[in-house]
């Protein structure tokens, strides 16, 4: 997807809905640099910067930082607008019992001037799923049924993308199928790769219980590629786990890979995959070739490779 360059955000410019739409689009990385720059200038109105402690803390939850996550709770728990309540009931979600996150979730309805109705979070869709997780499938389908007739009514294709996510996860009969292809069309022109890839996701797991395994390994390979360029682990790792069941390596950002490393064995790899011998890598780093070698012996072990050319070979495998 193309990127958008960064700027300084500044105070009466409506940066923080900018902000808000390209999480909403799944552009998480790009939102996470520029909503830190904000945090950083520290120069926007009181309102903005507690929205965007909010939007924040959905990236963090949406890249698996959890720790991150909960160190910013607090602070976003002063402010009791519906979206910091919806954003506090998510981290519950990732982190607490799921009949704690149900509450939260239904506290997002009765924050402060709230219409349920015009909501722009969805906060119906999490207590459904929270619900589900808690073992209240009825409760939960009849949540998510709610949702799906607000969503009818009033929604976008994204919002109603998702109404149908949630109502398949929560079926009691198990067609699910069909709900998850209306959803995916639904996204047909529509910038909201995280929740096109959890929709992909979720199809190819459906898709692996009745064997049809190069569908599943299409929806998964389109999944797979959009999270790890957008560093979202708990999906991107949800995602792998059905490659492996389907016998398929991962694809790895180089990134990736070499994130594993030390520092020293990431700039002896770097030099290798130049192709440079252990005794040219040896002087540009001013260490001994035997260190070059116990180095080499380390990152081997690490990506389980067992020679120069098989470690070049990973490398090229990488997206």
């Amino acid at each position: 997807m193309p990127a958008m360059p960064a700027r300084t955000v500044a105070p009466g410019t409506g940066a923080v809905d900018d902000l808000r739409a390209l999480v909403r689009q799944g552009r998480v990385r790009l939102a996470l640099s520029m909503l830190r720059a904000l945090e950083a200038e520290d120069v926007a109105p009181a309102a903005d910067r507690a929205a965007a402690r909010t939007l924040l803390l959905e990236c963090h939850l949406a890249q698996g930082d959890l720790d991150a996550a909960r160190a910013l709770a607090p602070a976003v728990a002063l402010d009791d607008r519906a979206e910091a309540r919806h954003a506090l009931a998510e981290l519950a979600a990732a982190t607490l019992d799921p009949d704690v996150a149900v509450e939260r979730y239904l506290a997002v309805a009765e924050a402060p001037g709230a219409d349920p109705e015009a909501l722009r979070v969805p906060w119906r869709t999490g207590a459904a799923l929270a619900m589900l997780r808690a073992g209240r499938r009825a409760e939960a389908f009849a949540l998510a049924r709610t949702q799906h007739a607000t969503t009818l009514a009033h929604g976008s294709p994204a919002d109603l993308a998702l109404a149908l996510r949630v109502l398949a996860t929560t079926k009691p009969d198990g067609l699910r199928a069909p709900d998850l292809r209306v959803a995916l069309a639904l996204l047909d022109g529509v910038e909201a790769g995280r929740l096109r890839a959890q929709l992909q996701t979720d199809l190819a797991g459906l898709l692996l219980l009745v064997g049809e395994q190069d569908e599943a390994l299409v929806l998964l390979r389109s999944a797979e590629e959009y999270a790890a360029a957008e560093d979202l682990w708990p999906l991107l790792s949800r995602g792998r786990r059905l490659l492996e069941r389907m016998g398929e390596a991962p694809r790895r950002r180089q990134s990736e890979v070499l994130a594993v490393l030390t520092a020293g064995e990431r700039r002896v790899a770097l030099l290798a995959l130049e192709g440079r011998s252990n005794r040219s890598v040896a002087e540009q780093l001013g260490v001994s070739v035997k260190a070059v070698e116990g180095h080499l012996s380390k990152i081997y072990r690490k990506l389980d490779v067992t020679s120069r050319p098989t470690l070049v070979a990973s490398f090229a495998a990488s997206v």
